[in-house]
């Protein structure tokens, strides 16, 4: 960290010991003054929507309702649990709550967290996991409330909506306790709230009283968002979350005295935040799929609410962003292959608008592209209710929500993205991904996972090597170390060790740094390296090729790990769940659903052993996680060797097609990796130039 940035922190944690009072928690004022006239006037303009964006409103919801009875009958069910204070957060079972509410409660450790002052609870240790309470005060299912009332005219809704916030703001005075603990929470909170209340703004329980009360916390929190927002190393999808949660404040209230400033502080942030976060090929910054979701639905919601009011429109920092991100999500998912699950996942909402559990990239593209901002056919075809909310703002838009680029297209076909380092080759039903990029963003890379070099494989629109998701934030700290690690991936781990070291479960303090030393995607090649195992004693550099050829039925993955001294080097594989596993002599066979999809063959340049790991309790090997805190067993596995360096090891994938595949070999000599084997009989072979990049030739 630079000297800026230490300052910065050191002065964070000295606040922490101070009283509450600061600038993020005094209470902003109306434009107009604080009498009670002033709030009156404030809030028939706000019923009567003047002067302000709409996303919830009831001309939307009756339409809403006669076209999308399916969906419109999903969210009354999710809204009836939330009004029965029946809730479920992650992988984590359902809880019933009782009235009223008690907000700082963790009904899953039977602990409460205490009312301290907020800024204290980043030294406070407690055996809960904080993630579970702030997904209960995020409030994300007040929208839910609001849009049920809208669609059906039940004061059972409304009076559900506002009992439940009236307890909150009891219990959560500004600054205090576990929910205030960081301008992102307040953030995506107030979005929350916001939007709620405004799809609430006819109800009659929408007290002068109430309405004072609530606008009060929604002014705190954007002052809180702006004060206490995410500066330096991290300023990743913290700092979106915050400035949009201050943008929809500013835009949705601009009786508050300082919205125009606010609104103007968060727009310029989100637009010179945009381009780094989302870069120029698409790839999002963070190497997380589920952050890069997450962050583009920040900024589209930013992005629609401008457009819908009207002035100067959206920018085109954000739009343009959105758009970019759009395409390459898209282009991953081309044909029905399945999203690709690297980097952290906490499964978190912008907001919620509809009632899906985790969000998906599909769902996400069926979003963006009722606002026009990214591509359509099938791959945004999910049709949402949260889509539905969009599109039906995006008609209703002063300015009319057009693409930025409508050069850009959608090819299922192989690529690379450069600047988010991912490469993608096809060929028939088989896409296989090479993870060629960063650690993560910034020097902290917090959700970045050592996965380096990592080669996923699907079929037929499955996962079969697979990332093995991400397990656990807070709740267990020996899964997230292990889910996080290298010997999770796809990759190469040496002596054990991490790829990059990590400095805490949201901390990396010395990342690998990844080089391209080629790229082919006519011929089919992959060839980069890394530089995270040169701190071991030795100097160990991986260098991996990927050589996937059109047409050819085989797929090798070649490991090269040079340096000096003797090292044990794992080549690991990790299995999607549905994939059964039979061990033979020279490898694995690889079957789903009794069929077998895959034979992998594996040979080096010493003696190696093979191996597999399932649902290893004591190690944590051998597991997939498709929602945090929540794990199934799966294979894991490996080939290994224990010997001097240099070392070549290589794994042949091939389709289980009738043609026999065996006698894997692979022979080092001066800049050259000679590899064979034969096919009913008939000898292939293939030499890898290590001198060149992606200097790879093949011989049927």
């Amino acid at each position: 960290m630079q000297a800026r940035e230490l300052l910065w922190r050191s002065h964070r944690a000295a606040l922490a010991s101070l009283p509450s009072r600061s600038a993020d928690s005094v209470t902003p004022r109306l434009a107009s003054g604080s009498r009670q006239e002033d709030w009156d006037s404030a809030q028939a303009s706000f019923r009567a929507a003047t002067n302000r964006p709409v996303l919830l409103d009831r001309e939307r919801a009756e339409s809403i309702a006669a076209n999308h009875r399916e969906h419109v009958s999903t969210l009354l069910a999710a809204a009836d649990a939330a009004t029965n204070l029946s809730f479920q957060f992650f992988g984590y079972p359902r809880v019933q709550l009782v009235h009223p509410v008690d907000w700082n409660h963790d009904p899953i450790s039977d602990l409460r967290w205490p009312s301290n002052a907020s800024r204290r609870f980043a030294r406070q240790k407690l055996a809960s996991d904080v993630k579970w309470i702030w997904e209960l005060n995020r409030l994300q299912h007040l929208p839910l409330l609001a849009q049920a009332w809208l669609f059906t005219g039940d004061a059972r809704y409304s009076t559900a909506a506002f009992d439940q916030l009236d307890s909150w703001i009891d219990q959560n005075p500004t600054g205090q306790g576990i929910a205030w603990c960081g301008a992102f929470e307040a953030g995506i909170r107030a979005i929350s709230i916001a939007i709620a209340l405004q799809g609430l703004r006819e109800a009659p329980e929408l007290t002068p009283e109430r309405f004072q009360r609530i606008v009060g916390v929604l002014g705190a929190s954007a002052n809180r968002c702006w004060h206490g927002r995410s500066l330096f190393s991290s300023a990743n999808n913290h700092l979106i979350g915050e400035m949009a949660g201050l943008a929809v404040v500013a835009m949705m209230f601009p009786e508050f005295r300082d919205a125009k400033r606010w609104e103007r502080q968060a727009i310029q942030t989100l637009s010179a935040e945009a381009p780094k976060q989302l870069l120029a090929d698409g790839a999002g910054s963070e190497q997380a799929i589920s952050y890069q979701m997450f962050t583009v639905e920040l900024l589209h919601l930013v992005a629609v609410l401008a457009a819908e009011r009207g002035d100067d429109g959206a920018p085109d920092p954000i739009v343009e962003a959105i758009e970019r991100s759009s395409f390459f999500l898209a282009s991953l998912i081309e044909g029905g292959d399945p999203a690709p699950r690297y980097g952290d996942d906490d499964g978190g909402f912008a907001l919620r608008l509809g009632v899906q559990p985790v969000r998906t990239i599909r769902d996400h593209l069926g979003i963006v592209a009722g606002s026009g901002w990214g591509p359509g056919g099938a791959t945004a075809s999910c049709d949402n209710l949260d889509a539905q909310w969009y599109r039906a703002a995006s008609r209703s838009a002063s300015n009319p929500l057009s693409p930025r680029h409508s050069e850009l297209a959608v090819e299922g076909a192989s690529f690379v993205a450069p600047h988010g380092g991912l490469a993608v080759l096809r060929d028939s039903a088989i896409r296989t991904m090479m993870d060629i990029g960063p650690l993560g963003y910034l020097s902290i890379a917090a959700h970045g996972h050592a996965d380096a070099l990592a080669v996923t494989v699907s079929a037929d629109g499955e996962d079969i090597i697979s990332d093995p998701g991400t397990g656990s934030y807070h709740g267990h700290a020996d899964w997230r170390a292990v889910m996080r690690g290298t010997r999770a991936h796809s990759t190469v781990c040496v002596d054990g060790q991490d790829q990059s070291v990590s400095g805490g479960p949201f901390l990396w303090s010395e990342h690998a740094r990844v080089t391209i030393r080629g790229i082919s995607l006519e011929n089919g090649v992959v060839d980069a390296q890394h530089d995270g195992y040169k701190r071991l004693a030795g100097g160990v550099v991986h260098r991996r090729w990927l050589i996937s050829p059109p047409g050819e039925r085989a797929r090798l993955v070649v490991d090269l790990l040079t340096g000096t001294g003797r090292h044990t080097c794992s080549q690991n594989w990790p299995l999607h769940p549905a994939i059964d596993v039979e061990t033979n002599r020279a490898g694995h066979l690889l079957s789903r659903r009794g069929a077998p999809v895959m034979q992998l063959l594996y040979a080096a340049s010493a003696a190696t052993f093979i191996d597999g790991v399932f649902g290893d309790s004591e190690r944590n090997w051998g597991w997939w996680s498709d929602r945090l805190e929540r794990r199934t067993p799966t294979w894991w596995l490996s080939a290994s060797c224990d010997t001097d360096l240099p070392l070549a090891m290589v794994t042949l994938m091939t389709p289980t097609d009738g043609i026999v595949t065996e006698g894997l070999s692979v022979q080092m000599s001066e800049g050259l990796l000679e590899i064979g084997w034969e096919e009913d009989g008939r000898a292939r072979s293939t030499t890898v130039s290590t001198d060149g990049g992606a200097a790879v030739s093949m011989s049927s």
